[in-house]
């Protein structure tokens, strides 16, 4: 620890244990690295070869972009949720299994700092992962940033927005088999129908409006304008929708954490 992080940490105990926590997750994180990291690259390459090179090539342009191109921000902003959300449920659960959680809730810590350590490092994976995806597709794509800002906070709202609800999915969880029912029956529905694969402009009336309905839909073009300059929804929308999920689902992960839902027997 360095005299900046002595000091802070003398003037301000929950940082120690912000910290702490944030440590022991990219530790955990990095410890299984041929779990957490590589098996997202391979995937998204088989994304790339299959449907860029091999059906992409059939299908042409799409919003003025090829094909390979035009999926790109989906397939990284899915690479970067799912593994947001992955490793906090995982994890959160694993430490409500292991009975070690209960010396985070006796300790003098506010549940803020709980919440945002294990958010934190859920966050800290999905750059790592969406940051290798995005390697991944530049070895394939002529895709470049368009808008760093934009690119950089969709991500960030994405993460923060997917570790929030991986964090109530483990809170509520009694076994590691209630970890995968939402990833399988909400969360990859939901990715598919996002608006990763194809424009909504493509979609008749009723599809399009389901489309619009679905929160990751705003996530993946927030992303898509900040790599490619366009969008099937204006930017304030999809900042204005990815920042309602963070309020609500942050209030509710407190909610949980105050009232110890899950967590107290």
């Amino acid at each position: 620890m360095n005299a900046t992080d002595t000091a802070m940490a003398a003037a301000n105990p929950n940082w120690t244990a912000f910290r702490t926590i944030i440590r022991r997750e990219l530790t955990r994180i990095l410890r299984i690295w041929g779990q957490t990291l590589v098996p997202p690259a391979i995937t998204m390459t088989l994304y790339f070869l299959i449907f860029g090179k091999l059906i992409g090539s059939r299908i042409g342009d799409m919003g003025g972009f090829s094909y390979l191109d035009f999926i790109v921000p989906g397939l990284v902003m899915m690479s970067v949720i799912q593994n947001a959300y992955g490793n906090i449920s995982s994890s959160f659960f694993g430490a409500k299994f292991g009975r070690h959680i209960e010396e985070l809730l006796v300790a003098p810590l506010p549940n803020w700092v709980i919440l945002a350590g294990y958010v934190g490092g859920a966050v800290l994976r999905g750059f790592m992962v969406g940051a290798i995806v995005l390697v991944v597709a530049m070895l394939f794509t002529h895709v470049r940033v368009h808008d760093w800002a934009v690119t950089l906070s969709t991500v960030f709202l994405g993460a923060v927005i997917f570790s929030l609800a991986g964090f109530v999915n483990a809170v509520y969880a009694k076994k590691f088999d209630d970890i995968a029912i939402i990833p399988t029956f909400v969360l990859t529905p939901l990715t598919y129908l996002g608006g990763v694969f194809y424009s909504a402009s493509l979609l008749p009336g009723w599809a399009s409006a389901a489309t619009h309905a679905n929160p990751i839909f705003y996530m993946v073009n927030g992303f898509r304008y900040g790599l490619l300059g366009v969008s099937d929804v204006p930017l304030w929308s999809a900042y204005a929708v990815m920042l309602g999920f963070v309020l609500a689902l942050g209030w509710f992960g407190l909610w949980l954490l105050q009232r110890g839902v899950g967590l107290r027997s």
